[in-house]
């Protein structure tokens, strides 16, 4: 068999196949004497069980109709996705970058299989940036200001991460609205962690310490990190996970504050982790869940 294209080799392990209709789940070895042929820019898949897969190839992804979703991309080499190519990962930030940091040391030490390839910030000197720069990891400025004269406008950023070769964009701390163009040639691959449960206190002007204020003067009994996709606008795409943590009678916001955030490196790990081992799947409502990495058939 001739080499199907850049990124795609006859030696190929594929990736799970799921059917959204009847939740049929195909692993390894059943697809590995199958036939995979590739037609213009699509790629037909057919396997003894008389299911037939067929779908268009873009950045090395799998898309395809009739309720069948890949939720796995395919890896070249023979290689799955846990030993495969590390994802390459942009993160913005605009203030100290705890959250930065935590997801780089946790790509260091090999609990996520991805690195930071690139800093994305509105203010070339916060701690985000400084950490960056002293761990030999570039720095992009964005957007254009009087304050950033150097940083760059919308499509000069797009075009950055893609000679980076960025598969996902992280959002941490980063206060800048994110333009419509970044969203349109990134979708559904751009998440954000905000530290309330939203949709409680989130929106424009809901960010730090302003969030924690208001939680406790509302009276709520518990708050807590949420990660979500990005859209057009602040706070109001696609929940992916939430980490629960009381709010206690007597906290001021900075204590309620160092309580979520201590969850919030955990939690934005746990995801970025399952985004690099590609175990997010999407219900049919659009609503996305992590596949356990211990049990296909389970989902947070």
């Amino acid at each position: 068999m001739q080499s199907l294209g850049p990124g795609f080799r006859p030696s190929l392990k594929f990736p799970v196949i799921r059917n959204t209709h009847d939740s049929l789940f195909l692993r390894p070895p059943w697809f590995i004497s199958h036939s995979l042929a590739r037609t213009s820019n699509c790629l037909s898949l057919r396997t003894q069980n008389r299911l037939a897969f067929r779908g268009s190839c873009l950045n090395n992804r799998l898309q395809s109709g009739s309720g069948v979703e890949i939720v796995a991309s395919l890896s070249s080499g023979g290689e799955d996705v846990k030993h495969g190519v590390k994802k390459k990962l942009a993160v913005f930030v605009s203030g100290g970058g705890s959250n930065f940091r935590s997801i780089h040391e946790a790509c260091v030490a090999g609990l996520v299989h991805g690195e930071v390839v690139v800093l994305v910030t509105n203010k070339g000197g916060c701690g985000g940036a400084v950490y960056a720069r002293d761990n030999d990891i570039p720095v992009v400025l964005f957007p254009r200001t009087k304050e950033e004269p150097n940083g760059l406008f919308a499509s000069d950023l797009v075009a950055a991460l893609r000679r980076y070769e960025v598969d996902f964009i992280l959002l941490a701390g980063y206060l800048k609205l994110i333009p419509v163009e970044l969203i349109q040639a990134y979708p559904k691959f751009i998440l954000n962690i905000h530290p309330s449960l939203l949709p409680a206190f989130g929106g424009k002007g809901y960010f730090g310490m302003k969030v924690h204020k208001a939680v406790i003067a509302s009276g709520a009994r518990y708050s807590g990190p949420t990660i979500h996709f990005v859209d057009e606008h602040y706070d109001t795409g696609r929940i992916l996970a939430q980490r629960v943590v009381p709010v206690l009678a007597t906290d001021t916001a900075e204590e309620l504050a160092a309580r979520v955030l201590k969850e919030e490196h955990r939690l934005y790990v746990e995801a970025v982790a399952a985004l690099c081992q590609e175990r997010i799947v999407w219900r049919e409502d659009g609503v996305p869940l992590i596949q356990s990495i211990d049990n296909p058939n389970l989902y947070s």
